[in-house]
């Protein structure tokens, strides 16, 4: 097929409809709305819904209606708006209902402002909801992958039977590239646990209500025991040019771009450094990093947080390697310029510049003597 240039935004909404969604229910928010317009265009064309609701409170809860009747739905907001869905994707964990979610991320907290960020991760990737879940969370780089991660993502949420979240920040939801798309999808059969109105349906009961305490304890260790086959199966990251890397450069979304722009600088300079970008936010891709932790010195995580990743990095390395980190907030972004500096700064500290570049700056401070 020919590729389309567009944006991130209508890139999810296309290949959710070649992925057999059906069913879209939201309310536009900055910098997601192109979202809802997409589908608003689309959905109908391809015999599908699109509804605009009167809050996300009630868009979440038409999700949960419609994942119970076995459709492929999704849903897209932006953080304040993801917040305020965060009791229903609660519920639809609990109730083991398949839905997509996509979060364009945009500055916090409260209202915030309207430029990209990346400080929903801990709403999203923890589970911000009440109760013991998660939600899978997929993390694009690029308009293409906007694509192909929103046709995983309905895979996946229909394979474990649970919410899984596209989060990407504002850049790739409004970023134009070219995409090139699969061809149209079989949509999927109607699931044997769904309420269908049909006679053969009628036992099937969907709820997250368990009222005996054991009964409750149960539910919670089979959703326990699902969650591990997944972060067993479904972890998933990009390895750039750390083959050999003695400083490895961590970042998910737009930073990760920006990483791979600074590593190639940093190797034309003689430095052994490489990155690590998470594609999978949760499941966390835990087995790269202690692999890579063999023969890395150290670590940075940059982030356009206040460092909600830089936990689960922590905690994959468990204090094998230090890790550094360089972050931005409010809508800034990390530049190509100061992470390259940043490195260079830790390759000093750390003896890991080229044996010229050592040369040269004791040159230099000998001649300032």
């Amino acid at each position: 097929m020919k590729k389309q240039l567009m944006k991130g935004n209508e890139a999810i909404v296309k290949s959710a409809i070649l992925a057999g969604c059906r069913a879209f229910y939201g309310y536009p928010i900055t910098p997601a709305s192109e979202i809802a317009e997409a589908a608003a265009e689309f959905m109908p064309k391809t015999g599908g819904v699109y509804v605009q609701a009167e809050s996300e409170v009630a868009a979440i809860n038409m999700l949960y209606g419609a994942a119970s009747a076995g459709v492929r739905a999704m849903t897209a907001s932006s953080g304040p708006g993801i917040s305020l869905m965060q009791e229903g994707i609660s519920y639809m964990a609990g109730a083991e209902l398949p839905c997509v979610i996509a979060d364009i991320t945009r500055g916090g907290p409260g209202l915030g402002n309207i430029a990209a960020e990346q400080s929903d991760y801990h709403q999203v990737v923890k589970g911000g909801g009440h109760g013991n879940y998660r939600t899978i969370v997929l993390a694009p780089h690029s308009v293409q992958e906007m694509a192909d991660l929103t046709a995983l993502a309905f895979d996946l949420a229909d394979r474990y039977r649970n919410p899984v979240v596209l989060m990407a920040d504002g850049f790739i939801g409004q970023m134009m590239e070219p995409v090139e798309f699969p061809q149209f999808a079989t949509p999927p059969h109607l699931p044997a646990w769904a309420v269908a109105g049909t006679a053969a349906s009628r036992p099937n009961l969907i709820t997250s209500l368990h009222l005996d305490c054991d009964e409750l304890e149960k539910h919670n260790r089979d959703l326990e025991a699902k969650y591990k086959v997944a972060e067993q199966r479904e972890a998933r990251a990009e390895e750039w040019s750390t083959g050999d890397a003695e400083i490895v450069l961590v970042g998910y979304g737009i930073v990760g771009r920006i990483l791979k722009a600074v590593t190639a600088e940093a190797r034309a300079a003689g430095l052994k450094v490489g990155v690590l970008r998470p594609i999978t936010l949760y499941p966390f891709p835990k087995v790269q990093f202690q692999r890579l932790a063999f023969n890395a010195r150290l670590f940075v995580v940059v982030e356009m947080s206040n460092g909600q990743m830089l936990e689960d990095v922590k905690l994959a390395l468990n204090g094998s390697r230090p890790v550094e980190f360089l972050n931005r907030m409010g809508g800034n972004v990390p530049s190509h310029e100061e992470v390259l500096r940043f490195v260079h700064e830790l390759a000093r500290r750390e003896g890991l510049e080229p044996a010229m570049e050592r040369k040269t700056l004791e040159e230099e401070r000998m001649a300032n003597v």
